[in-house]
């Protein structure tokens, strides 16, 4: 068969290991192609991933989903699109027995999608289906050939059930339609850019956080792996060699244990496989082998180039360099990670040049970033059919402010009526709501202040700590990511971090304040918090909103004092850093995060502000911080905390001195009789 030249082409799920792999390759190599990447960029997508074809003038971007009819259409007619390349899925087997509709939904929802846009528009030469091995089912112990592409298709997890139930739709278009339809089915592939869900990267990861390497049941179970770029080629030859109709195994015949692949690791890295290999609990039913015949795509040209020990070795150097790639992955790192996956994630990681260049310069990388081409109406936002908000502390300031934002956006929520200690009633609440998401805003700060927490210490605990705790444990147990609001009254200022040196504490420092009971207890808890994936960590200081009259307000406490000690701290306003909480839920962050504005203000210099804005005639004065000791029990904590973390992740958030003025004063402002 002649060689089939493409023109537009469009490949799905650009952002992700392999398919960046391949456009990269193809913008490359073939500057006469034009190539359109689309992409929702979920939890394993990365733009980063496609930084060296960024500047190619055959290079487009467009951050949408396949799920959208109105969008592929849009796509596939104002683009001319003559090819496509559907690598788009969600292909991680443990999360698919954590999230089986969500597979559903994108491999075939998302695959159905694609197929009626090709037929409706009537211009796609070739569609190439990228599949797995997995189709196949296990492949017996004793096989000395592999499956073929006429194989019987046995999945036997909801990920591989998922992808042979995608092939059935491209074979019943091909065959009803005539769409000119390929299939692609491929062993494991491994290398740079790979999210660490994968069991290579999360190997080297944890070897180089020095932690125990993870093997599922006794690691006898068999797999292939082939390098990321020896899988590139074989899609180019696919691409231009592939006949209509047909199925391609991409695979190797050279198998591994995955007990022989971690030690493997270790001798990569020096360690002593005896006393870092961790055996734990098999996934449900872990298909003992995969094998495959891929003589059918050797006849056409292709042949493996990189070695296992380079490809390793490869892979190795690129995770020594770029240990921050992905951000916090702690999630993934697990023996059994359940990533709650939600459309939409824009993961744009912390750190490096690279990444705020990503960020700085997304309307350079989504050259034309599309929307479902729709109608705008005047209608009231309606709730997004995916979320739903379970929020704890409705009578709360923070929990109540929530509350107000969920409407305005039209999501659905409701509070919780249980109380957090008691475990029964937040298993109820959960099972009536059916959340999506759950919010802690509930706690004990005291009233009117922290010093009613050295009187009412196990009321404190059991809130604070316990409650806390069983909340998250209940989340966790019912798949669902919390959003915690803690505290970062858990720092003071040091020899390393001295006022007015603009040197911030980080998530990853140590607590070094205890100076009242309720900084004590949030200290404690935030610790143990670590242990749970499912824990997003959102630390306040000393909250402030447009609402002067909020006697919990920051700046209306200290108006309302005769005296005030004068020291830069951190701050968090409200009116623009909760609607970011919402945001981070719907991109299923996790981890810990300084929740604060950038910077630091202190008290004098708020005043200052109040009088400019809201009341010429006000008036103060200072007082030392061993004459307010006289005046208070526990002792009151003064930071500045490094809120580089969130800002990377919102390059839009405001510094303290900015959003005081563009939040808090200008709504406020008063002018002069």
């Amino acid at each position: 068969m002649a060689n089939y030249t493409p023109k537009n082409i469009l490949i799905t799920g650009a952002a992700g290991f392999i398919a960046s792999h391949v456009a990269n390759r193809l913008i490359r190599n073939y500057p006469d192609y034009k190539i359109v990447v689309l992409d929702k960029l979920d939890y394993c997508s990365n733009l980063k991933n496609l930084l060296p074809s960024r500047s190619s003038p055959n290079f487009k971007f467009v951050k949408g989903d396949i799920g959208s009819a109105d969008l592929v259409n849009f796509l596939l007619i104002t683009e001319s699109i003559d090819t496509i390349m559907h690598f788009a899925a969600q292909t991680h087997v443990d999360n698919s027995f954590g999230n089986s509709f969500e597979f559903t939904k994108n491999n075939i929802y998302g695959t159905h999608v694609l197929l009626e846009a090709c037929k409706v528009t009537g211009q796609i030469r070739r569609f190439i289906h990228v599949s797995t091995d997995e189709v196949y089912g296990e492949t017996d112990e004793d096989a000395v050939v592999g499956n073929h592409e006429a194989s019987q298709l046995l999945p036997t997890n909801p990920y591989s059930a998922t992808k042979a139930g995608a092939e059935m739709l491209v074979m019943a278009y091909g065959r009803s339609y005539g769409l000119p339809v390929i299939t692609t089915r491929g062993n494991n592939v491994y290398g740079p850019n790979q999210f660490p869900e994968k069991l290579i990267p999360k190997l080297i990861l944890l070897a180089m956080k020095g932690k125990p390497l993870p093997i599922h049941g006794d690691g006898s179970n068999v797999r292939s792996y082939l390098y990321c770029e020896d899988v590139a080629e074989a899609f180019e030859v696919v691409l231009h060699k592939g006949e209509i109709g047909h199925v391609y195994n991409i695979g190797t015949k050279k198998e591994r244990r995955v007990i022989d692949v971690v030690k493997d690791v270790c001798q990569l890295f020096s360690l002593d496989p005896e006393a870092v290999i961790k055996f734990v609990e098999n996934r449900p039913f872990n298909d003992q082998r995969y094998f495959l015949d891929d003589q059918k795509l050797k006849n056409l040209g292709w042949s493996e180039r990189t070695s296992w020990e380079e490809g390793l070795k490869k892979t190795m150097d690129w995770y020594l360099k770029n240990p921050d790639w992905w951000g916090d992955v702690s999630g993934a790192l697990l023996p059994h990670p359940r990533m709650l996956m939600m459309p939409g994630i824009e993961r744009f990681c912390d750190g490096s040049e690279d990444s705020n260049d990503v960020s700085s310069n997304a309307d350079s990388l989504v050259q034309n970033e599309m929307v479902d081409p729709v109608q705008k109406t005047t209608n009231p936002p309606t709730a997004e059919p995916s979320l739903k908000f379970l929020i704890y502390g409705r009578t709360g300031w923070i929990g109540g402010l929530l509350g107000k934002i969920c409407e305005k956006q039209g999501i659905a929520y409701e509070y919780g009526s249980g109380r957090l200690e008691e475990r029964s009633t937040l298993v109820a609440d959960i099972q009536k709501v059916k959340p999506t998401h759950v919010f802690n805003a509930a706690g004990v700060t005291g009233r009117p202040n922290v010093d009613w927490c050295e009187d009412h210490r196990t009321e404190t605990i059991k809130t604070n700590v316990t409650g806390t705790l069983t909340l998250a444990d209940v989340c966790r147990q019912n798949g669902l990511l919390m959003m915690n609001f803690a505290t970062g009254c858990i720092f003071e200022y040091d020899a390393e971090h001295p006022e007015g040196s603009g040197i911030g504490f980080k998530e990853e420092d140590i607590p070094n304040f205890a100076g009242s009971f309720y900084s004590k207890t949030k200290a404690m808890v935030e610790e143990l918090l670590k242990e749970y994936d499912n824990v997003c960590t959102l630390r306040v200081r000393m909250p402030i909103s447009s609402d002067l009259s909020n006697p919990r307000n920051f700046i209306t406490k200290i108006s309302r004092y005769n005296k005030v000690v004068n020291i830069p701290n951190s701050m968090t306003v409200l009116d623009e850093l909760l609607p970011i909480a919402v945001e981070m839920a719907k991109r299923n962050l996790r981890g810990i995060y300084n929740f604060t504005n950038p910077g630091a203000v202190s008290h004098n210099e708020i005043l200052e502000m109040y009088k400019e804005y809201i009341n010429q005639d006000f008036k103060w004065s200072n007082f030392t911080l061993e004459e307010q000791a006289k005046v208070i029990v526990a002792a009151r904590s003064n930071n500045e905390m490094d809120a580089s973390k969130l800002k990377n992740k919102f390059p839009e958030l405001l510094s303290i001195k900015d959003s005081l003025i563009k939040y808090v004063f200008e709504p406020n402002k008063k002018t002069s009789a």
